[in-house]
């Protein structure tokens, strides 16, 4: 699934060398020239998808984000706030919490160090919320400034993709702005499933149509049989 979800984000960033994403309990790197998710790189003729994973251990991971040699990282969350910050953490109080979660394993350092988070999550008003119970994984402050001046790899969170639309970032403001709605989807759904008042592009469009190379990924290699497409 997680490969499925990568795939989906085919296009978001041009010229990676290096991603990270996790499967089950172990990790995976995708080294450069490997397509995973449709960076402009292909993978040789007959060489299947999955044979060109490389799994590491979590020490091997923790060393290449922490020397910032992560590209792209992806996240998710119970909750994410305005400024992309996300909570793994607890639901409610911390000391008497109405659901306590895993926690990090890892996440506040991916959104720390990788240099572009894409942020999966299922949009709803309890997960896009006004106020983080709890603060696991920083994303923006608010003030870019004082963002720059954290001395991390990474620059926050770039892109939200949700099963309404998908959102980009304010330059300005480090704020979660909506830059596409997916067919069929409004305004007005996005406003029922949120916290807050959306910021909205001025440019405001339709997200784009997988391509056949997408489709082709995700319906013949990644999931032939459909367990998680149909």
């Amino acid at each position: 699934m997680p490969a499925l979800l990568i795939v989906a984000l085919i296009g978001f960033v041009a010229g990676v060398l290096s991603g990270l994403f996790g499967i089950g309990g172990g990790v995976v790197i995708v080294p450069a020239l490997i397509l995973l998710a449709g960076f402009g790189v292909t993978k040789a003729a007959g060489t299947s998808l999955a044979a060109l994973l490389l799994p590491v251990g979590a020490l091997g991971a923790w060393q290449y984000w922490q020397a910032g040699l992560i590209d792209v990282a992806f996240l998710g969350g119970a909750q994410i706030d305005r400024f992309g910050n996300l909570n793994t953490t607890v639901i409610g109080p911390y000391d008497t919490p109405k659901v306590r979660l895993p926690g990090s394993g890892g996440a506040c350092e991916i959104a720390i160090h990788a240099r572009h988070i894409l942020v999966i999550m299922r949009q709803a008003k309890r997960s896009f919320v006004d106020r983080l119970d709890f603060r696991t994984s920083p994303g923006h402050s608010g003030d870019p400034a004082h963002d720059a001046a954290r001395g991390w790899h990474g620059t926050g969170p770039t892109s939200v993709v949700t099963d309404l639309g998908i959102y980009g970032f304010d330059g300005a403001t480090g704020e979660m702005t909506l830059v596409t709605l997916h067919r069929g989807m409004t305004l007005d759904d996005v406003r029922a499933n949120m916290g807050w008042d959306p910021k909205v592009s001025p440019d405001l469009g339709e997200t784009p149509e997988p391509t056949p190379l997408e489709l082709g990924l995700i319906r013949e290699e990644l999931d032939p049989t459909g367990a998680y497409t149909r």
